[in-house]
């Protein structure tokens, strides 16, 4: 099988060949024209760095974001939520709020960086959860979901309370999963039939950007998930980056990006994550190659 890049790239090729030779029936106002790649959603994980995230994101689409968490390691984002608060300063919600790419909102709870000690303090990070939730209510933000960010996969044996802390949160609720062992679709299925409770829904992360696997693998993935769970309940996160020389991350190209997107359409599709990978580039790249508003 082609490595996802190099797959990535004849596709992009086809696309903007495809967009050059329709630029001339555009332009006369011809009512038909090539589909655009939905991508509808990304994350933002806030951080020191991203704490004011600003972008053109909405030139691709985007209009629904997930917050990964609103406290990370018993720091707040958010003011009034009984923890001490992230410095030196604090998102602006209410400018979040106003912007295009942010019309539709999953609200991240509370976390920590180290997913072993977030495993292992599952009722605390519930307790500061519910916290952080009547902390968000003055903001105008459109919250539609809440997001736990202590992420699953099939190796990991959780306690036996965990449905029971599931339920203390508030819904519609989501968790994200991977599988980087790749045990396979029936072995994560068995993992959330056996520990979730069943309203809440799943973001499948493709692990394409850590070359876990290729986007038609996470497709089957995606399609095994909807076909047990149902479609409402199912979501995935497109990986965007790529691993960089010397260690680290960089921004994926939009032709290794483009083959997830690609593969995902039948999905709601959450770009990871946009302030530190959708770079200004990558976003003209992306629209250039036919990715925009559906």
């Amino acid at each position: 099988m082609p490595s996802a890049p190099s797959a990535g790239a004849s596709f992009w090729t086809r696309r903007r060949l495809l967009g050059a030779a329709l630029l001339p029936w555009s332009a006369s106002g011809s009512a038909w024209s090539a589909p655009a790649l939905r991508l509808g959603g990304m994350v933002w994980q806030p951080s020191r760095r991203t704490v004011l995230p600003r972008g053109d994101w909405a030139r691709l689409g985007i209009r629904s974001l997930l917050v990964q968490w609103t406290a990370v390691d018993n720091l707040s984002f958010m003011a009034d939520a009984g923890l001490p608060l992230q410095q030196p300063q604090l998102p602006d919600w209410d400018r979040i709020a106003r912007e295009p790419w942010a019309q539709e909102v999953i609200l991240g709870l509370a976390g920590l960086h180290a997913e072993a000690a977030a495993r292992g303090a599952l009722p605390a990070l519930v307790e500061q959860s519910r916290a952080l939730c009547l902390a968000a209510a003055p903001w105008p933000l459109r919250v539609r979901g809440w997001y736990f960010p202590v992420e699953i996969d099939p190796g990991w044996q959780p306690p036996p309370e965990l449905p029971e802390l599931l339920n203390q949160l508030p819904r519609p609720l989501w968790v994200s999963a991977y599988d980087s062992a790749n045990l396979g679709p029936r072995a994560l299925l068995a993992w959330i039939e056996r520990w979730l409770p069943t309203h809440v829904g799943v973001l499948f992360q493709d692990g394409v950007g850590v070359h876990a696997r290729v986007p038609s693998v996470a497709r089957d993935y995606l399609r095994q998930l909807t076909a047990r769970l149902g479609r409402a309940r199912v979501q995935v996160i497109a990986e965007a980056f790529r691993p960089a020389p010397g260690g680290g991350f960089r921004s994926a190209t939009a032709a290794e990006f483009l083959p997830q997107l690609e593969a995902y359409q039948d999905w709601s599709i959450f770009a990871f994550d946009g302030p530190h990978y959708l770079s200004t580039e990558l976003v003209q790249d992306l629209v250039a190659a036919g990715v925009g508003p559906h």
